[in-house]
């Protein structure tokens, strides 16, 4: 009985998706079997049997869906293969399709989801590494040595 509540929960989910336009396709052999594929806007996310998101939401680049990746001067779309500058478009594009899929998923979508893309991972290069500086004094106008 509890499959059979499941499966109704998760083909209305489908339904309510394809009925705003959502492309529902079979996910890749990557992921779990029985997951879907849900893109649009050039976006997308990979939903399990059960309607839990297990990938994305991200740019759909070349069939893959590419991750947010933030170095504090720029944006990154990044995949296992690649990693290229994220446009202006692209960003759009994942915000709303984020906004439109968690409103029809139910899910709640947080404060600082809701002003803009929010980054799947941050790399800051320009503070890698600065507890180690032996060239520093120990106050900012002090050289070493003092």
């Amino acid at each position: 009985m509890g499959k059979t509540s499941e499966s109704k929960d998760l083909q209305s989910i489908l339904n309510a998706l394809k009925s705003t336009s959502f492309a529902v396709t079979g996910a890749p052999s990557a992921y779990a079997s029985g997951s879907y594929l849900i893109s649009k806007y050039g976006a997308a996310a990979i939903v399990d049997g059960k309607g839990q998101v297990i990938a994305g939401p991200g740019a759909l680049v070349h069939g893959q869906i590419a991750h947010l990746l933030d170095r504090g001067y720029q944006k990154f779309l990044r995949t296992r293969e690649f990693e290229l500058p994220a446009t202006a478009t692209q960003l759009s594009s994942i915000h709303r399709f984020n906004d439109e899929f968690h409103q029809l998923l139910g899910g709640k979508l947080l404060f600082n989801q809701a002003l803009g893309s929010t980054s799947d991972l941050y790399h800051y290069d320009r503070i890698k590494g600065r507890e180690a500086d032996e060239h520093r004094g120990s106050t900012p106008w002090q050289s070493a040595g003092h």
